[in-house]
């Protein structure tokens, strides 16, 4: 082990675009000693990062659900360092937490904060975590965006670790069998995940690298419980899952899906993850996994080789910063449509004399109908290094352009789709998870991480246990009109290396320079109007964040339209539904209502500043957290 637990990691390189067009490799990026701890590492705090690691790993093996964990009480505020749980669904600390889809990843994640890590080294364990035990969202096999905020400096890095499309595909690579898309091999886009958790552990991490893919080899060989979310999934994809040998053998191993409760053993992914614990992400991008990968792909009719992932690269640049109603956003340019998206709508409603409308039902309207504006208006944006999009960026970021916007909103009325101007077929993408991390430091990462539909193209990989993406149905192709009669968005079409327009919509939010808040959702097209709603309940209305999560939520896809709306019984027996009192004051206004028993799910990390702000010390306030996993997956945050 180098120095300051610093592993050296060799291998075939590791490639990393950065905004200016340059390449970093693994031991080019900028040297450790310049991240923003000043912390001296040593070996006695190496020493306790390997025990607190060490025991969440045994806590995991055992099979149950991980209680609060050190320093959590059960009710009641606790001491301003300890963590208090008024909720399966959120945590409060005074020194750090961290928020994913579920309780053991959360779990995870929290460890790592408590061994001395970093935000980020928390998030490259949960996301891992997540892509064992929760394999039809994420895993190694996906994409994902990741911003980082450095509290000391203030300065935001966004992680593009998005697929992109491998080097043999074609606009009308689908045009034969249109169902290829999205089902089997040829349905993969080059995965970035595990790239992008490296590069941005190798900027920022201060644990060693194979003490954060440990938890996950752990669950993957010694096996992990099902839980009610990732058993609705594997029933609702059961049939494919019993058609694909690799799914098959992992999820149905006595010819039925597996079940709530039931234990699930993927020892193909542990032997993968212990490579790339030893070799960092080198194993996958050229190595001996990536090699594995290749043959179990084409032998299923894909297209991926080994020089696409040796030639994969993470664009890093600065996050794309957006201002509305007060904030100051930190999210990704694009590809994703969610930053510019949610920007767009919350500059239309802040055009309103005053924002009380928010807490009634003409406050549902009038998001619903700034969602249609949006989606029409995004179909425009495309990857950046093929399609010139700086003048919608910069259209959807300005304040005049959204009040000529908000002028097309009428509030005793909705419109037909033509009404919005669409010019472009809509992305309609699928799946997701979303984690949130705030440290000790305030530091904050916000990840969104995805495989696309659930188990992705419905193909794992048997020799490295890789569940495989199906990214490539984001793109746009070239195809007679469809229902909707629209084209699609030549922005958005396919090319050899192309990264496919997304909504995902990973957030930091800052107010007065300071950390207020990590929010992130999944749930594909509706992810945007996901966020925009969380943020809006909790900073605007005034909910507290648990409520401004659980409050139920509407959606829009333009095409067709239809509005949303979200009735259910959640895992823990909660009913999440809107009011029929606002859906008579929708129908009033010619909304065509549809119920869904499936709506997206959010992460929310609050920051709780000073009224009025105060002088923090050494520039970084340090306030109370509240951490919030969205009760629609089941979720648990976890603190210290």
């Amino acid at each position: 082990m180098a120095a300051n637990g610093e592993e050296a990691l060799r291998g075939p390189l590791l490639g990393v675009r950065v905004d200016d067009g340059t390449v970093w490799r693994d031991w080019d990026v900028p040297p450790r000693g310049r991240r923003s701890s000043s912390r001296p590492w040593t070996a006695l705090a190496i020493a306790a990062a390997l025990l607190a690691l060490a025991g969440v790993v045994l806590l995991l093996s055992s099979g149950g659900r991980p209680g609060p964990g050190p320093g959590v009480v059960s009710r009641g505020p606790g001491p301003a360092g300890a963590a208090a749980r008024q909720s399966p669904h959120e945590v409060e600390s005074g020194v750090g937490a961290a928020a994913a889809d579920d309780a053991r990843c959360s779990e995870v994640g929290a460890a790592a904060l408590r061994a001395g890590g970093h935000a980020v080294d928390a998030a490259v364990a949960a996301a891992l975590c997540l892509g064992v035990v929760h394999p039809m969202s994420s895993g190694l096999g996906g994409g994902a965006f990741v911003v980082v905020r450095d509290a000391a400096s203030g300065d935001a890095v966004a992680f593009d670790a998005r697929e992109t499309a491998p080097a043999a595909a074609t606009t009308d690579m689908y045009a034969a069998d249109p169902t290829t898309k999205y089902r089997g091999a040829l349905a993969m886009g080059v995965p970035g995940e595990l790239a992008g958790l490296h590069a941005a552990w190798t900027r920022y991490g201060r644990l060693p690298w194979r003490d954060l893919v440990a938890p996950a080899i752990r669950l993957a060989r010694d096996g992990y419980e099902i839980v009610a979310y990732v058993a609705h999934a594997l029933k609702e994809s059961e049939d494919a899952v019993l058609a694909d040998p690799g799914l098959r053998a992992v999820f149905a191993p006595a010819g039925t899906v597996l079940a709530a409760g039931e234990t699930c053993r993927n020892p193909a992914l542990a032997a993968t993850l212990e490579r790339v614990a030893e070799e960092g992400a080198a194993a996958l991008y050229g190595g001996a996994v990536g090699e594995g990968l290749v043959r179990d792909v084409r032998a299923a009719g894909g297209i991926l080789t080994v020089d696409d992932l040796r030639g994969y690269a993470v664009e890093v640049s600065e996050a794309m910063r957006a201002h509305a109603m007060g904030y100051t956003f930190l999210g990704m340019p694009p590809p994703s449509s969610g930053t510019v998206g949610m920007t767009l709508i919350l500059n239309i409603l802040r055009g309103y004399k005053s924002l009380e409308f928010l807490k009634g039902f003409l406050g549902i309207h009038r998001i619903i109908e700034s969602i249609k504006h949006m989606l029409a208006i995004r179909m425009d944006l495309g990857d950046p290094d093929f399609v010139n999009v700086t003048g919608d960026v910069a259209a959807m970021l300005s304040p005049p352009f959204a009040d000529k916007v908000r002028q097309r909103i009428v509030d005793n009325t909705t419109f037909p789709p033509g009404y919005y101007f669409p010019k472009w077929k809509q992305l309609d993408d699928h799946g997701t998870s979303h984690l949130c991390v705030v440290d000790g430091d305030r530091n904050a990462v916000a990840m969104t991480t995805t495989v696309n539909y659930y188990f992705g193209a419905k193909v794992l990989s048997p020799s490295t246990g890789i569940v495989l993406n199906n990214e490539m149905d984001d793109f746009s192709v070239p195809a007679k009109l469809t229902p909707d009669h629209l084209p699609p968005a030549p922005a958005n079409f396919i090319a050899p290396g192309k990264r496919p327009l997304s909504s995902m919509t990973p957030l930091i939010i800052l107010k007065n320079g300071q950390l207020a808040g990590v929010l992130g959702g999944s749930g594909g097209t509706n992810i945007i109007a996901t966020v925009t709603q969380v943020f809006l309940n909790h900073f605007v209305v005034g909910m507290d964040p648990l409520a401004a999560v659980q409050q139920p939520r509407v959606y829009h896809k333009l095409i067709p339209n239809v509005v949303t709306y979200e009735n259910m019984t959640v895992a823990d027996g909660e009913v999440i539904a809107l009011s029929g009192a606002a859906r008579a004051f929708l129908e009033e206004r010619g909304h065509w209502l549809r119920s869904t028993v499936s709506g997206a799910v959010c992460q929310f990390i609050v920051h709780e500043l000073a009224e009025p702000p105060a002088t923090p010390d050494h520039g970084v306030f340090r306030g109370r957290l509240t951490a919030v996993s969205d009760p629609r997956k089941g979720g648990s945050p976890a603190g210290l």
